[in-house]
C-alpha cells in the first residue's frame, strides 16, 4: 500500500468512526482501545458506588466522579487489591467536566449518587450515545421521570435502573401467579417499610465543610445552602431538595410487584391518609398513603396502600446514618398484624419491608424484593396450581444483564428506563401526597402531568435547577 492509498483510507475510516459515534451506538474507539472490554464511568464512588464497581470488576473503569476525597481514597484502594492501576483511571468532582473531556471515551456510566443527581448526568450521557446505569429512584421529580423516558427512546441506548428484586424470582413469579387468577381479582394492596427517612424540626446549624468534601459540586444543580450535618453521606434522603424521603429510598423495590403484575398506568387520585413528623424542608418519619387507580380491562379499581416509618416520631433515632422505627412503633398495616395473630407460624416478615396483594380468592405476601412470594398461608399455596412460566428470568443480576446490553448495544434491559421511569413516576407521586398535606386528596391528570385541584402542588412535579446545572 503507498503513502497516498494508506493517507486516503485512513481517513475515511476515521470519517466512519466519527459518523457513529455522532449517531447513538457503540463507541467504536472505546471497544476497541479497551480489548472488548467496556469503558465506563463511576458517577459516585461511595456506599453503592462500591458494589457497581465490584459488578463491572471485569471491565475497564476510565473515570470516576467522586465530590469526597476520603471516598476517592477507597476506590483506590479497592482497585489496588483487585490488583488494577488507579492512576490510570481521571478523577474528577464534576460529571460535566467529565463528559466534556472524556465522554467520547466512554461506552457507559454508572450513577450512584444522591436523587438530586441522578438526571442531569444520565441525561449528559444519553445525549452522548453512551449506556447508562442509574440507581432507583432515577430521578427527584416526575417531569425528570418523563424527560428521561423521551431521551431514552430519542438516543437509543442501553438504560438499567438499580432494581435487583424486577430480575429476581420472587416478582416474576408474583405476575405469573396474579395473571393466572390465583387469588382472583386484586381490588387493594397494603405495602411497608420501617425505613423513617424524614425528620423534624429546621436545619441544624452552619458548620465547616469538612476537609476533602467539594461542597458546591455536592450541591450540583439543588438551591445552594451551607453545610450542615444530617446530609452527607446518607440522611439526604430526609431532605426535599436532594432527595424523596422514604418512598424514594425503598417504594421502587417493595411497590414494583404492585405497578407491575396490577398492570397500573396513571392514578385518578393520591392521599396521604396520616402524617407523622416532617417540615416544611424534611419529609416525614412516618405516612399513610393511598393510590386510587380505575378499572383496568377487566381488572377492577384498585387502591394502592403504602406505610412507612413510625407511628410516633420521638422514637426516630438515626442508628449508622438510617433512621428506622423499632418495636410497635412501626407503622404497619392492619392487615398483616391480624394474619400474623391467624398465622403465627409464618414469616411474614422477610426483611424491612413488604406487601400484601388482597384479591377476592385469597391474598399473596412478597417480601421487600419479591422474595418469599407464596398465597397467604403456605398450604394454600401448596394447594393453588403452578401456573406456566411467561416472564423471562434474568439470573445474571441487574448489573450484568445491563453490561451485556451495552456490549451488543441492547436497549431492552431488565429495567430498562422505559419501565423504570414510570414505576419511579408512581412511587414519587406519593411525596405530592406528603407535600399536600395529611387528608388533602390531590387530583391527578397523568396524560398531563399536573395536579387539577391544588395546582400551587405543581411546582414539586418540575423544580427549578440552579444557574449552571440545568437539564
Amino acid at each position: 500500500m503507498n503513502r497516498r492509498h494508506f493517507l486516503k483510507r485512513a481517513a475515511l475510516a476515521a470519517g466512519a468512526l466519527s459518523s457513529v459515534r455522532m449517531a447513538p451506538g457503540l463507541n467504536l474507539l472505546a471497544a476497541n482501545g479497551g480489548g472488548g472490554k467496556l469503558r465506563y464511568a463511576l458517577i459516585g464512588g461511595g456506599g453503592r458506588g462500591m458494589t457497581h464497581l465490584g459488578a463491572a470488576v471485569n471491565e475497564t473503569l476510565v473515570a470516576l466522579v467522586e465530590v469526597s476525597d476520603p471516598r476517592v481514597g477507597a476506590v483506590k484502594k479497592w482497585l489496588q487489591s483487585k490488583n488494577q492501576d488507579p492512576e490510570k483511571v481521571r478523577v474528577y468532582v464534576d460529571y460535566r467536566k467529565m463528559f466534556d473531556e472524556i465522554g467520547k471515551e466512554l461506552d457507559a456510566v454508572f450513577i450512584a449518587t444522591p436523587n438530586h443527581q441522578h438526571a442531569l448526568p444520565a441525561i449528559m450521557a444519553m445525549r452522548l450515545g453512551i449506556g447508562v446505569y442509574c440507581e432507583k429512584p432515577v430521578c427527584r421529580d416526575i417531569a425528570e421521570a418523563r424527560q428521561l423516558r423521551e431521551m431514552a427512546q430519542k438516543f437509543k441506548v442501553p438504560t438499567q435502573m438499580g432494581n435487583q428484586g424486577h430480575c429476581d424470582e420472587g416478582y416474576r413469579r408474583l405476575c405469573e401467579y396474579i395473571w393466572a387468577g390465583a387469588i382472583g381479582k386484586i381490588t387493594e394492596t397494603h405495602s411497608w417499610t420501617d425505613r423513617a427517612n424524614g425528620g423534624v424540626g429546621q436545619r441544624p446549624p452552619v458548620e465547616p465543610v469538612p476537609a476533602g468534601l467539594h461542597w458546591d459540586e455536592w450541591i450540583g444543580p439543588a438551591p445552594y445552602r451551607d453545610y450542615h450535618s444530617d446530609l452527607h453521606p446518607h440522611e439526604w434522603h430526609g431532605w426535599y431538595d436532594f432527595g424523596n424521603g422514604s418512598i424514594g429510598n425503598m417504594g421502587c423495590h417493595v411497590l414494583d410487584g404492585v405497578y407491575w403484575a396490577l398492570k397500573l398506568e396513571h392514578p385518578t387520585s393520591v392521599e396521604a391518609e396520616e402524617i407523622r413528623g416532617g417540615s416544611d424542608e424534611r419529609y416525614p418519619t412516618g405516612s399513610r398513603i393511598r393510590w386510587d387507580f380505575p378499572a383496568r380491562g377487566d381488572a377492577p379499581p384498585v387502591k394502592v396502600y403504602w406505610y412507612e416509618g413510625l407511628n410516633k416520631t420521638t422514637t426516630a433515632e438515626p442508628v449508622g446514618g438510617l433512621r428506622k422505627a423499632v418495636g410497635e412503633a412501626r407503622n404497619l398495616p392492619s392487615l398483616l398484624k391480624e394474619l400474623r395473630k391467624k398465622y403465627p407460624e409464618e414469616d411474614l416478615d422477610s426483611g424491612d419491608s413488604g406487601t400484601l396483594y388482597v384479591g377476592e380468592k385469597g391474598i399473596i405476601y412478597t417480601g421487600t424484593y419479591g422474595q418469599d412470594m407464596h398465597v397467604v398461608p403456605w398450604d394454600s399455596m401448596k394447594k393453588t396450581p403452578v401456573p406456566p412460566q411467561s416472564l423471562p428470568r434474568f439470573k445474571e443480576g441487574v448489573f450484568k444483564n445491563f453490561i451485556e446490553a451495552c456490549r451488543a448495544r441492547n436497549t431492552e434491559t431488565a429495567v430498562s428506563f422505559e419501565y423504570g421511569t414510570r414505576l419511579t413516576e408512581f412511587a414519587l407521586l406519593g411525596n405530592l401526597a406528603q407535600h399536600a398535606g395529611e387528608k388533602r386528596k390531590i387530583e391527578w391528570d397523568g396524560p398531563n402531568m399536573k395536579v387539577t385541584n391544588m395546582p400551587e402542588l405543581n411546582a414539586w412535579v418540575k423544580r427549578e435547577y440552579r444557574k449552571g446545572w440545568q437539564l
